[in-house]
């Protein structure tokens, strides 16, 4: 005879050491599809009369017999508050996906507010900054504040939207740009919208950082060694040489948690450099010459499209949600203490200080040199203007400190490249990769971007064109995502902001791209960060 009692449901114990593991995605990465294996922990709600004896247990459930029987008030409040409490340590019901405690991104999660105050400032801050004056000398003095105060907040508000979405749908965390994007969209458009104008921000900006590294290098050598070092001196092939010799050295630190102290390293030395640039600059005499009219082409076409160069230059300034996701991933996460809080918390430390640089050196490296302004941004302008002016130490100090925030930002902008490397790997094999074939991995990436930089020296002189392409990464796509994962009510602000603002940020992309390939043609190709002797 069946028992009158109605049958409880049971709820999975937790593994010992503190609750339950932090969410995860199973969406595939951009390397390929997760492991065919079946998952080894997959938290499930099932009528069972015995519970596991691992972990802590959970609270007794007692049958509405047994709680009349206890005939109390007190003992019953006593028994909601511990299943309340039980709820709160477990957190989410999750699927876990052994993979993820293999790879880079995600095989720590240690982080904290400070480590992604460190993470965003370094991926958010560089030298991009050091282009927007030349931005300025395009646009003038209204049109170019008015769009790079614009551009700030905008970006600020999708950053804020990607903090938001990396837990939308509880039990599931999604730990990559890609995933999210996936999620949206679906899994294949997701896919073909996120993969290349992200793959193009960690190994294009990775190959950039390599060519501005080392020609940085060559010319702090030329001033701290002067006409000792004439004799024989190295070609700036063998100076990018050099600096990926370096980066592949730094690359070996296994996670992204393991790179906070060079992040730190990184956003200090970069928002030294970017205030050096413009206090030197601005202590100096102007050119006699100079003038704050945005500079003029023969026909009202060439100066449409030098425009929208110009604010695609803005754009690219704005780096680093490719990021975001990563960053927020390696921070454990629990109901009760969810990863948002602390990575929001450390962003928005971040982009304080990168506004504090942002603006200054933008107005003021455009006070300082007007239209006359170099196509390779600031250091080339204090080269130029006040190679003789300025202490050799005191310049020689500031290009040291670029060198040291490129090397901290190849860093940051490869690990995504070296976690999809090793997802391929562990996908086939079915195991982490060993030390030596991580450090293949990482070896490999270092000698290809360095192998590109070489056939493609004018790649970090494209900041228009590349603005373009990769803006919808950081002001288009985090709308829709919205929209589409979130599902604001129709028709209400919410919902008619993140459309406009997804649509604009479309129709920039396409315009700042024809603005650069436009600049790009006309240029010849010959613009350069710096111009090596």
């Amino acid at each position: 005879m069946a028992s009158s009692e109605p049958e409880l449901l049971s709820i999975p114990p937790t593994p010992r050491g503190g609750g339950l593991s932090t969410p995860e995605t199973n969406a595939p990465t951009p390397a390929g599809v997760r492991s065919p294996r079946p998952m080894a922990a997959v938290v499930s709600v099932s009528v069972s009369a015995k519970s596991s004896s691992w972990g802590p247990t959970p609270p007794r459930l007692l049958s509405p017999v047994s709680l009349s029987a206890m005939g109390t008030p007190l003992a019953v409040k006593r028994i909601i508050g511990s299943l309340k409490g039980y709820l709160e340590e477990v957190g989410h019901l999750t699927r876990l996906n052994p993979q993820d405690a293999w790879l880079p991104i995600t095989e720590s999660r240690s982080g904290n507010a400070h480590y992604a105050g460190f993470h965003s400032l370094n991926a958010g801050l560089g030298f991009q900054a050091l282009l927007l004056p030349v931005a300025f000398s395009l646009l003038g003095w209204s049109w170019g504040i008015v769009a790079l105060t614009i551009a700030y907040f905008w970006q600020l508000y999708t950053l804020w939207i990607l903090v938001k979405l990396h837990e939308a749908i509880p039990g599931r965390r999604y730990n990559r740009y890609v995933e999210l994007a996936q999620a949206a969209f679906g899994e294949k458009l997701g896919v073909w919208l996120a993969l290349f104008p992200t793959v193009y921000l960690s190994a294009g900006t990775a190959t950039a950082l390599i060519l501005i590294g080392g020609e940085t290098m060559k010319l702090f050598f030329q001033i701290v060694c002067g006409s000792l070092c004439t004799s024989n001196p190295l070609s700036t092939i063998e100076w990018y040489l050099v600096f990926t010799t370096l980066c592949i050295v730094l690359s070996q630190l296994p996670n992204l948690n393991s790179i906070a102290g060079l992040s730190l390293v990184g956003g200090v030395t970069a928002v030294t450099y970017c205030t050096l640039a413009w206090v030197l600059s601005v202590s100096q005499a102007r050119p006699h010459t100079i003038s704050y009219q945005p500079l003029q082409l023969p026909s009202v076409t060439g100066s449409a499209f030098s425009a929208l160069n110009a604010l695609g230059i803005i754009a690219f300034a704005f780096r680093g949600h490719n990021l975001a996701l990563e960053i927020q991933a390696t921070m454990p996460s629990t109901f009760k203490h969810p990863a948002h809080v602390p990575m929001w918390r450390g962003t928005k430390l971040a982009y304080f200080l990168i506004a504090m640089c942002l603006f200054p050196i933008a107005i003021g490296g455009f006070w300082a040199y007007g239209n006359m302004m170099p196509a390779g941004g600031m250091l080339n302008a204090l080269y130029i203007f006040h190679n003789h002016d300025i202490p050799q130490g005191l310049l020689a100090t500031t290009f040291l400190l670029v060198v040291f925030n490129c090397l901290s930002s190849f860093q940051i902008y490869s690990m995504p490249v070296f976690d999809s490397f090793e997802a391929g790997y562990t996908s086939r094999t079915n195991r982490p990769c060993s030390i030596w074939v991580r450090s293949g991995f990482r070896v490999f990436y270092g000698f290809i971007s360095f192998f590109i930089g070489i056939a493609l020296p004018f790649l970090s002189s494209l900041a228009g064109l590349l603005g373009g392409l990769t803006l919808p990464v950081t002001f288009a796509y985090p709308c829709f995502m919205w929209i589409l994962i979130k599902k604001p009510e129709r028709y209400s602000f919410g919902w008619y902001l993140n459309w406009g603002l997804g649509l604009l940020g479309l129709g920039f992309s396409l315009a700042f791209s024809i603005g650069g390939v436009w600049s790009m043609v006309n240029s010849g190709l010959k613009l350069k960060f710096f111009k090596p002797n």
